[in-house]
Protein backbone atom coordinates (compact mmCIF):
# COMPACT_ATOMS: atom_id res chain seq x y z
CA UNK A 1 0.00 0.00 0.00
CA UNK A 2 1.31 3.09 -0.79
CA UNK A 3 1.16 6.56 1.62
CA UNK A 4 1.52 9.88 0.87
CA UNK A 5 2.85 12.33 3.67
CA UNK A 6 2.33 15.82 4.13
CA UNK A 7 4.33 17.27 6.93
CA UNK A 8 2.95 20.35 8.43
CA UNK A 9 3.99 23.14 11.13
CA UNK A 10 1.57 24.64 13.41
CA UNK A 11 2.28 27.37 15.50
CA UNK A 12 -0.24 27.08 18.69
CA UNK A 13 -1.38 29.89 21.23
CA UNK A 14 1.26 30.79 23.71
CA UNK A 15 0.58 28.44 27.01
CA UNK A 16 -2.53 27.58 25.74
CA UNK A 17 -1.71 23.99 27.47
CA UNK A 18 -1.13 26.03 30.72
CA UNK A 19 -4.40 27.18 30.42
CA UNK A 20 -6.84 26.33 33.82
CA UNK A 21 -10.17 27.48 32.62
CA UNK A 22 -12.84 25.07 31.79
CA UNK A 23 -14.34 24.11 28.51
CA UNK A 24 -17.62 26.72 29.59
CA UNK A 25 -15.21 29.42 30.76
CA UNK A 26 -13.72 29.49 27.61
CA UNK A 27 -16.73 30.17 25.44
CA UNK A 28 -17.77 32.24 27.84
CA UNK A 29 -15.25 34.44 27.75
CA UNK A 30 -14.96 34.38 23.95
CA UNK A 31 -18.83 35.13 23.73
CA UNK A 32 -18.41 38.43 25.93
CA UNK A 33 -15.27 39.17 23.92
CA UNK A 34 -17.24 39.14 20.59
CA UNK A 35 -19.72 40.74 22.12
CA UNK A 36 -17.85 43.72 22.82
CA UNK A 37 -16.57 43.57 19.42
CA UNK A 38 -19.89 43.68 17.90
CA UNK A 39 -21.48 46.79 20.12
CA UNK A 40 -18.55 48.93 18.39
CA UNK A 41 -18.49 47.59 15.08
CA UNK A 42 -22.17 47.57 14.98
CA UNK A 43 -24.12 49.59 17.67
CA UNK A 44 -26.94 49.99 15.06
CA UNK A 45 -27.56 46.00 14.90
CA UNK A 46 -31.01 46.23 16.11
CA UNK A 47 -32.17 48.11 12.82
CA UNK A 48 -30.10 45.66 10.69
CA UNK A 49 -30.38 41.81 11.19
CA UNK A 50 -27.62 40.45 9.74
CA UNK A 51 -25.38 43.45 11.20
CA UNK A 52 -24.24 40.81 14.03
CA UNK A 53 -23.50 38.24 11.65
CA UNK A 54 -21.38 40.50 9.64
CA UNK A 55 -19.36 41.57 12.61
CA UNK A 56 -18.98 37.78 13.36
CA UNK A 57 -17.35 37.42 10.06
CA UNK A 58 -14.71 39.86 10.18
CA UNK A 59 -14.18 38.98 14.04
CA UNK A 60 -13.93 35.57 13.26
CA UNK A 61 -11.27 36.27 10.29
CA UNK A 62 -8.84 38.19 12.12
CA UNK A 63 -5.54 36.73 13.04
CA UNK A 64 -2.24 38.32 14.69
CA UNK A 65 0.52 39.07 12.76
CA UNK A 66 2.55 35.74 12.17
CA UNK A 67 5.07 34.95 8.59
CA UNK A 68 4.50 37.73 6.01
CA UNK A 69 1.35 39.03 7.57
CA UNK A 70 3.18 41.94 9.62
CA UNK A 71 0.18 43.44 11.08
CA UNK A 72 -3.11 42.41 13.16
CA UNK A 73 -5.35 41.80 9.64
CA UNK A 74 -8.77 40.27 8.71
CA UNK A 75 -8.07 37.61 5.78
CA UNK A 76 -10.56 37.87 2.86
CA UNK A 77 -12.10 34.13 5.00
CA UNK A 78 -11.12 31.78 7.32
CA UNK A 79 -12.86 28.79 4.45
CA UNK A 80 -10.86 29.15 1.54
CA UNK A 81 -10.38 32.26 0.91
CA UNK A 82 -7.55 32.76 3.69
CA UNK A 83 -5.44 35.42 2.09
CA UNK A 84 -5.29 39.17 1.42
CA UNK A 85 -5.85 40.76 -1.85
CA UNK A 86 -4.37 43.80 -2.39
CA UNK A 87 -8.04 45.63 -3.14
CA UNK A 88 -10.17 43.15 -0.32
CA UNK A 89 -8.06 44.99 2.40
CA UNK A 90 -9.63 48.36 1.69
CA UNK A 91 -13.40 47.44 2.34
CA UNK A 92 -12.63 46.19 5.55
CA UNK A 93 -10.54 48.83 6.72
CA UNK A 94 -13.09 50.97 5.99
CA UNK A 95 -15.91 48.86 8.04
CA UNK A 96 -13.27 49.47 11.26
CA UNK A 97 -12.64 52.71 10.98
CA UNK A 98 -15.05 54.40 13.20
CA UNK A 99 -14.49 51.56 16.16
CA UNK A 100 -11.42 50.40 15.65
CA UNK A 101 -9.12 53.54 13.98
CA UNK A 102 -5.75 51.49 14.02
CA UNK A 103 -6.88 48.30 13.25
CA UNK A 104 -8.28 49.86 10.06
CA UNK A 105 -4.98 51.69 9.63
CA UNK A 106 -3.35 48.57 9.97
CA UNK A 107 -5.64 46.63 7.16
CA UNK A 108 -5.00 49.96 4.69
CA UNK A 109 -0.89 48.80 5.41
CA UNK A 110 -0.83 45.70 5.36
CA UNK A 111 0.06 44.90 1.72
CA UNK A 112 1.99 47.78 1.38
CA UNK A 113 4.27 46.19 3.74
CA UNK A 114 5.63 44.06 0.74
CA UNK A 115 5.76 47.18 -1.53
CA UNK A 116 8.33 46.63 -4.47
CA UNK A 117 11.11 48.86 -5.81
CA UNK A 118 8.79 50.35 -8.62
CA UNK A 119 5.77 50.47 -6.56
CA UNK A 120 3.86 47.86 -7.26
CA UNK A 121 1.81 46.15 -5.14
CA UNK A 122 1.62 41.85 -4.15
CA UNK A 123 -1.36 40.58 -5.50
CA UNK A 124 -2.10 38.56 -2.46
CA UNK A 125 -0.07 38.14 0.97
CA UNK A 126 -0.64 35.19 3.51
CA UNK A 127 1.36 34.15 6.41
CA UNK A 128 3.23 31.41 4.34
CA UNK A 129 4.01 33.24 0.73
CA UNK A 130 3.25 36.65 -0.97
CA UNK A 131 2.37 36.40 -4.25
CA UNK A 132 3.19 39.14 -7.17
CA UNK A 133 2.31 37.77 -10.54
CA UNK A 134 -0.90 40.01 -10.80
CA UNK A 135 -1.45 43.88 -9.32
CA UNK A 136 -4.98 44.94 -8.41
CA UNK A 137 -6.66 47.90 -9.19
CA UNK A 138 -5.26 51.22 -7.64
CA UNK A 139 -8.69 52.12 -5.55
CA UNK A 140 -6.42 52.77 -2.59
CA UNK A 141 -6.36 56.70 -2.90
CA UNK A 142 -10.69 56.57 -2.65
CA UNK A 143 -10.20 54.22 -0.05
CA UNK A 144 -8.12 56.03 2.09
CA UNK A 145 -10.22 59.32 1.09
CA UNK A 146 -13.25 57.80 2.88
CA UNK A 147 -11.16 56.29 5.95
CA UNK A 148 -9.74 59.78 6.58
CA UNK A 149 -12.89 61.49 7.17
CA UNK A 150 -14.72 57.87 9.02
CA UNK A 151 -11.21 57.54 11.81
CA UNK A 152 -13.53 60.57 13.30
CA UNK A 153 -9.77 61.83 14.69
CA UNK A 154 -6.82 63.46 13.34
CA UNK A 155 -3.81 60.78 12.08
CA UNK A 156 -0.76 61.61 13.02
CA UNK A 157 1.83 62.97 10.72
CA UNK A 158 3.89 60.21 10.31
CA UNK A 159 1.44 58.38 9.29
CA UNK A 160 0.24 60.41 6.71
CA UNK A 161 3.87 60.74 5.90
CA UNK A 162 4.08 57.09 5.00
CA UNK A 163 0.89 56.58 3.65
CA UNK A 164 1.81 60.02 0.93
CA UNK A 165 5.09 57.87 -0.34
CA UNK A 166 3.46 54.47 -0.21
CA UNK A 167 0.61 55.74 -2.67
CA UNK A 168 2.91 57.90 -4.66
CA UNK A 169 4.86 54.67 -5.34
CA UNK A 170 1.45 52.29 -6.13
CA UNK A 171 0.54 55.46 -8.50
CA UNK A 172 4.16 56.44 -10.15
CA UNK A 173 4.12 52.32 -10.75
CA UNK A 174 1.15 52.70 -13.19
CA UNK A 175 2.43 55.80 -14.73
CA UNK A 176 5.74 55.07 -15.32
CA UNK A 177 5.34 50.88 -15.85
CA UNK A 178 1.52 50.47 -17.19
CA UNK A 179 1.39 53.37 -20.30
CA UNK A 180 1.83 52.44 -23.66
CA UNK A 181 4.29 54.13 -25.58
CA UNK A 182 2.65 57.97 -26.28
CA UNK A 183 -0.50 56.67 -24.55
CA UNK A 184 -1.51 59.13 -21.89
CA UNK A 185 -4.17 55.96 -20.25
CA UNK A 186 -3.26 53.07 -17.94
CA UNK A 187 -3.33 49.48 -18.90
CA UNK A 188 -4.39 46.27 -17.23
CA UNK A 189 -2.23 43.29 -18.13
CA UNK A 190 -5.01 40.74 -17.23
CA UNK A 191 -8.20 40.58 -16.18
CA UNK A 192 -6.92 39.29 -12.74
CA UNK A 193 -5.12 42.79 -12.30
CA UNK A 194 -8.49 44.88 -12.95
CA UNK A 195 -9.88 42.05 -9.79
CA UNK A 196 -12.13 41.29 -12.42
CA UNK A 197 -10.37 37.90 -13.47
CA UNK A 198 -12.33 36.96 -16.16
CA UNK A 199 -14.75 40.21 -17.21
CA UNK A 200 -15.72 40.14 -20.65
CA UNK A 201 -14.03 43.32 -20.94
CA UNK A 202 -10.91 41.21 -21.74
CA UNK A 203 -12.80 39.06 -24.21
CA UNK A 204 -10.72 41.44 -26.61
CA UNK A 205 -7.43 41.16 -25.84
CA UNK A 206 -5.60 40.36 -22.49
CA UNK A 207 -3.80 44.22 -22.51
CA UNK A 208 -7.16 46.85 -21.91
CA UNK A 209 -7.05 50.09 -21.43
CA UNK A 210 -10.06 50.13 -19.08
CA UNK A 211 -12.18 53.45 -17.78
CA UNK A 212 -12.71 51.98 -14.25
CA UNK A 213 -8.76 52.11 -14.11
CA UNK A 214 -8.12 56.06 -15.59
CA UNK A 215 -11.05 56.66 -13.29
CA UNK A 216 -9.56 55.20 -10.12
CA UNK A 217 -5.41 56.71 -11.06
CA UNK A 218 -7.37 60.20 -11.41
CA UNK A 219 -9.13 59.91 -7.95
CA UNK A 220 -6.32 58.70 -6.61
CA UNK A 221 -4.48 61.57 -7.64
CA UNK A 222 -6.22 64.02 -6.21
CA UNK A 223 -5.97 62.50 -3.02
CA UNK A 224 -2.32 62.57 -3.42
CA UNK A 225 -2.49 66.48 -4.01
CA UNK A 226 -4.48 66.71 -1.36
CA UNK A 227 -1.64 64.68 0.70
CA UNK A 228 0.78 66.76 -0.38
CA UNK A 229 -0.80 70.30 0.50
CA UNK A 230 -0.07 68.58 3.99
CA UNK A 231 3.37 66.52 3.73
CA UNK A 232 4.88 67.74 0.55
CA UNK A 233 3.72 70.88 -0.54
CA UNK A 234 6.28 71.16 -3.48
CA UNK A 235 4.64 67.89 -4.90
CA UNK A 236 1.34 68.74 -4.75
CA UNK A 237 0.98 70.81 -8.79
CA UNK A 238 2.49 68.02 -10.44
CA UNK A 239 0.14 65.56 -8.75
CA UNK A 240 -3.35 67.69 -9.99
CA UNK A 241 -1.47 67.83 -13.41
CA UNK A 242 -1.07 64.29 -13.79
CA UNK A 243 -4.88 64.32 -12.68
CA UNK A 244 -5.71 66.65 -15.47
CA UNK A 245 -3.85 64.76 -18.08
CA UNK A 246 -5.41 60.94 -17.16
CA UNK A 247 -8.70 63.04 -16.74
CA UNK A 248 -8.88 64.51 -20.68
CA UNK A 249 -7.47 61.10 -21.74
CA UNK A 250 -10.44 59.01 -20.21
CA UNK A 251 -12.63 61.45 -22.26
CA UNK A 252 -10.77 62.09 -25.51
CA UNK A 253 -10.36 58.42 -25.95
CA UNK A 254 -12.49 56.32 -24.37
CA UNK A 255 -15.75 58.56 -24.65
CA UNK A 256 -17.83 57.86 -28.01
CA UNK A 257 -20.67 60.61 -26.94
CA UNK A 258 -22.85 58.08 -25.33
CA UNK A 259 -20.72 55.87 -23.89
CA UNK A 260 -17.12 54.54 -21.96
CA UNK A 261 -15.66 51.61 -23.57
CA UNK A 262 -12.24 49.71 -22.48
CA UNK A 263 -10.18 49.05 -25.63
CA UNK A 264 -6.74 46.58 -26.59
CA UNK A 265 -3.72 48.16 -25.96
CA UNK A 266 -2.86 47.03 -29.64
CA UNK A 267 -4.92 47.98 -32.16
CA UNK A 268 -7.55 49.83 -30.32
CA UNK A 269 -10.08 47.15 -30.58
CA UNK A 270 -13.39 48.17 -28.76
CA UNK A 271 -13.93 45.91 -25.32
CA UNK A 272 -17.45 44.30 -24.29
CA UNK A 273 -19.47 46.71 -23.23
CA UNK A 274 -21.86 44.23 -21.51
CA UNK A 275 -19.46 44.70 -18.13
CA UNK A 276 -20.64 46.90 -15.23
CA UNK A 277 -16.94 47.37 -14.95
CA UNK A 278 -17.11 49.66 -17.95
CA UNK A 279 -19.80 52.07 -15.80
CA UNK A 280 -17.14 51.90 -12.32
CA UNK A 281 -15.67 55.44 -13.65
CA UNK A 282 -18.73 56.93 -11.76
CA UNK A 283 -16.11 57.04 -8.72
CA UNK A 284 -14.54 59.94 -10.47
CA UNK A 285 -17.98 61.93 -11.36
CA UNK A 286 -17.22 64.97 -9.66
CA UNK A 287 -13.74 64.77 -12.41
CA UNK A 288 -16.24 63.88 -15.42
CA UNK A 289 -18.52 66.44 -17.61
CA UNK A 290 -22.35 66.21 -17.05
CA UNK A 291 -22.82 64.43 -20.00
CA UNK A 292 -20.52 61.21 -19.05
CA UNK A 293 -21.84 60.83 -15.79
CA UNK A 294 -25.27 61.35 -17.49
CA UNK A 295 -24.46 58.42 -19.81
CA UNK A 296 -22.56 56.12 -17.22
CA UNK A 297 -26.39 56.55 -14.91
CA UNK A 298 -28.57 54.39 -17.54
CA UNK A 299 -25.91 51.85 -17.65
CA UNK A 300 -25.75 51.46 -13.79
CA UNK A 301 -29.49 51.02 -13.93
CA UNK A 302 -29.54 48.58 -16.79
CA UNK A 303 -27.38 46.28 -14.67
CA UNK A 304 -29.70 46.51 -11.60
CA UNK A 305 -32.10 43.50 -10.99
CA UNK A 306 -33.89 43.42 -7.99
CA UNK A 307 -31.01 41.55 -6.01
CA UNK A 308 -28.35 44.05 -7.08
CA UNK A 309 -26.08 45.09 -9.13
CA UNK A 310 -25.03 42.17 -11.81
CA UNK A 311 -21.51 42.49 -13.20
CA UNK A 312 -22.73 41.57 -16.62
CA UNK A 313 -25.69 42.64 -18.40
CA UNK A 314 -28.59 39.51 -17.77
CA UNK A 315 -29.74 39.86 -21.20
CA UNK A 316 -25.99 39.48 -22.14
CA UNK A 317 -25.43 36.29 -24.09
CA UNK A 318 -22.25 36.04 -22.22
CA UNK A 319 -24.01 35.75 -18.72
CA UNK A 320 -23.66 33.12 -16.36
CA UNK A 321 -25.49 32.42 -12.77
CA UNK A 322 -22.11 31.33 -11.78
CA UNK A 323 -20.00 33.19 -13.90
CA UNK A 324 -17.91 35.26 -10.97
CA UNK A 325 -17.34 38.18 -12.97
CA UNK A 326 -20.01 37.41 -15.64
CA UNK A 327 -22.92 38.10 -14.03
CA UNK A 328 -22.53 37.63 -10.25
CA UNK A 329 -23.41 40.51 -7.34
CA UNK A 330 -20.34 41.33 -5.82
CA UNK A 331 -20.05 43.35 -2.88
CA UNK A 332 -16.97 45.44 -4.46
CA UNK A 333 -18.58 47.07 -7.21
CA UNK A 334 -21.51 47.86 -5.66
CA UNK A 335 -19.39 49.68 -2.98
CA UNK A 336 -17.66 51.97 -5.71
CA UNK A 337 -20.96 52.22 -7.61
CA UNK A 338 -23.15 53.23 -4.92
CA UNK A 339 -20.18 55.87 -3.45
CA UNK A 340 -20.01 57.10 -6.96
CA UNK A 341 -23.79 57.80 -7.62
CA UNK A 342 -24.10 59.27 -4.10
CA UNK A 343 -21.22 61.74 -5.06
CA UNK A 344 -22.71 62.52 -8.31
CA UNK A 345 -25.65 63.91 -6.56
CA UNK A 346 -28.11 60.44 -8.06
CA UNK A 347 -29.17 59.58 -3.92
CA UNK A 348 -32.25 57.75 -5.17
CA UNK A 349 -30.31 55.39 -6.83
CA UNK A 350 -27.70 55.13 -4.45
CA UNK A 351 -30.50 54.27 -1.66
CA UNK A 352 -31.68 52.08 -4.02
CA UNK A 353 -28.60 50.09 -4.20
CA UNK A 354 -27.68 50.11 -0.96
CA UNK A 355 -31.05 48.92 0.30
CA UNK A 356 -31.06 45.66 -2.03
CA UNK A 357 -27.78 44.91 -1.49
CA UNK A 358 -28.11 44.71 2.07
CA UNK A 359 -31.41 43.31 2.01
CA UNK A 360 -29.67 40.69 -0.50
CA UNK A 361 -27.01 39.54 2.81
CA UNK A 362 -30.05 39.62 4.76
CA UNK A 363 -31.40 36.58 2.82
CA UNK A 364 -28.24 35.09 1.45
CA UNK A 365 -25.53 35.71 4.39
CA UNK A 366 -22.02 36.58 3.26
CA UNK A 367 -21.19 34.74 0.62
CA UNK A 368 -18.10 35.87 -1.66
CA UNK A 369 -20.69 36.80 -4.42
CA UNK A 370 -24.75 35.95 -5.19
CA UNK A 371 -26.39 35.14 -8.42
CA UNK A 372 -28.10 37.85 -9.40
CA UNK A 373 -31.20 36.46 -10.59
CA UNK A 374 -32.20 34.14 -7.57
CA UNK A 375 -30.36 36.10 -5.01
CA UNK A 376 -28.46 32.56 -4.21
CA UNK A 377 -25.49 33.13 -2.21
CA UNK A 378 -21.93 31.32 -4.30
CA UNK A 379 -18.48 29.93 -3.81
CA UNK A 380 -17.15 31.37 -0.16
CA UNK A 381 -19.87 31.41 1.95
CA UNK A 382 -17.91 33.96 4.49
CA UNK A 383 -16.08 36.05 2.80
CA UNK A 384 -14.97 39.68 4.81
CA UNK A 385 -15.32 42.14 2.44
CA UNK A 386 -19.24 41.18 1.72
CA UNK A 387 -19.25 41.66 5.23
CA UNK A 388 -17.61 44.70 5.47
CA UNK A 389 -19.52 46.38 2.98
CA UNK A 390 -22.68 45.66 4.56
CA UNK A 391 -21.34 47.13 7.72
CA UNK A 392 -20.22 50.31 5.88
CA UNK A 393 -23.86 50.53 4.14
CA UNK A 394 -25.99 49.61 7.24
CA UNK A 395 -23.62 52.34 9.18
CA UNK A 396 -24.08 54.89 6.51
CA UNK A 397 -28.20 54.50 6.40
CA UNK A 398 -28.27 54.50 10.54
CA UNK A 399 -26.46 57.86 10.09
CA UNK A 400 -28.86 59.19 7.76
CA UNK A 401 -32.00 58.25 9.36
CA UNK A 402 -33.08 55.96 7.35
CA UNK A 403 -35.18 52.62 8.95
CA UNK A 404 -34.39 49.67 8.03
CA UNK A 405 -37.61 48.33 6.87
CA UNK A 406 -38.08 51.29 4.86
CA UNK A 407 -37.37 51.51 0.99
CA UNK A 408 -37.00 53.89 -0.79
CA UNK A 409 -39.47 55.37 -3.06
CA UNK A 410 -37.41 55.24 -6.32
CA UNK A 411 -37.82 51.26 -6.05
CA UNK A 412 -41.84 51.54 -6.62
CA UNK A 413 -41.11 52.87 -10.25
CA UNK A 414 -37.71 51.44 -11.04
CA UNK A 415 -37.66 48.35 -13.03
CA UNK A 416 -35.11 45.83 -12.10
CA UNK A 417 -32.89 44.38 -15.06
CA UNK A 418 -34.71 40.91 -14.85
CA UNK A 419 -38.06 42.24 -14.89
CA UNK A 420 -40.15 41.17 -17.75
CA UNK A 421 -40.17 43.73 -20.47
CA UNK A 422 -43.59 45.46 -21.68
CA UNK A 423 -44.76 44.35 -24.33
CA UNK A 424 -46.25 46.54 -27.58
Amino acid sequence: MAWEVAVEEVESEPHAAARADTFDELVAARGAEFDTYADAVAPFRAQHPAAALAAYVLWSATVRPLGFVTRETVLMSKHWMDKVWSWDHCFNALALARSHPDLALDQFLVVFDHQTETGALPDSVTHSEVLYNFVKPPIHGWAFGLLRRSLGGPIPRETLIEVYLRLSAWTRYWLDHRRAPGSRLPFYEHGNDSGWDNSTVFDADRLIESPDLAAFLIVQLDELARLADEVAPEDAAGWREESDAVAAALVEQLWDGETLSARSVIGHRPASDSSLLTALPIIAAHRLPASVVAGLVPRIEAHLTRYGLATELVDSPHYAPDGYWRGPIWAPATAIVEAGLRAAGEVALADEVSERFRRLCERSGFAENFDALTGEGLRDRAYTWTASVYLSFAEATSARGLTAGRRPSSERTRRPADAPRPSG
